[in-house]
């Protein structure tokens, strides 16, 4: 099974169960999900491709909402803060967090054809990193895994592959 979901696959289902997730998981913990937090959480998983901070204000602004960078910045530094996304450094994009309920190191499958991204989630893979990190004398206080390549939808596509 590929984590990439199918291109027609019911995305809405993906946003509402996100959204449901973050509201559950901010009520639990006693944070404030306000209407614009989750309207940005809303746009991050607008697709599957990471989406940048400055997209997000312009989405934003383009609802009329009066959003500048800081407002922006404050609202994805919460949902980072409760797992809700995870900060994509090689592309300065954000993407939804698969799996909020759980702690875990993220490790992306990101294609470079269509830019979609997916969340592969093997906790092996973080296992390996720490063990090799201990080994170097390393304490790793934070991981994300990024990998670029092609996702199975794009494999074969064009004319160069």
């Amino acid at each position: 099974m590929t984590p990439f979901p199918q291109p027609l696959h019911p995305h809405t289902d993906c946003v509402r169960l996100a959204l449901d997730t973050a509201e559950r998981k901010c009520r639990d913990q006693g944070a404030r999900f306000t209407a614009l937090r989750r309207r940005v959480l809303e746009l991050v998983w607008g697709s599957h491709e990471p989406v940048g901070a400055y997209t997000l204000l312009e989405a934003l602004r383009s609802e009329g909402h009066s959003a500048a960078p800081p407002t922006v910045y404050r609202a994805l530094d919460f949902l980072l803060r409760q797992d809700l996304i995870h900060r994509l450094e090689r592309r300065n994009a954000f993407i939804g967090c698969a799996d909020p309920a759980h702690p875990h190191a993220a490790q992306f499958l990101i294609c470079v054809d269509c830019g979609r991204a997916a969340e592969l989630n093997d906790p092996a893979i973080g296992t390996a990193l720490s063990r090799g990190a201990e080994a170097a004398g390393f304490r790793i206080t934070a991981q994300t895994v990024e990998i670029e390549g092609l996702c199975a939808d794009c494999q074969g596509s064009g004319p160069e592959h």
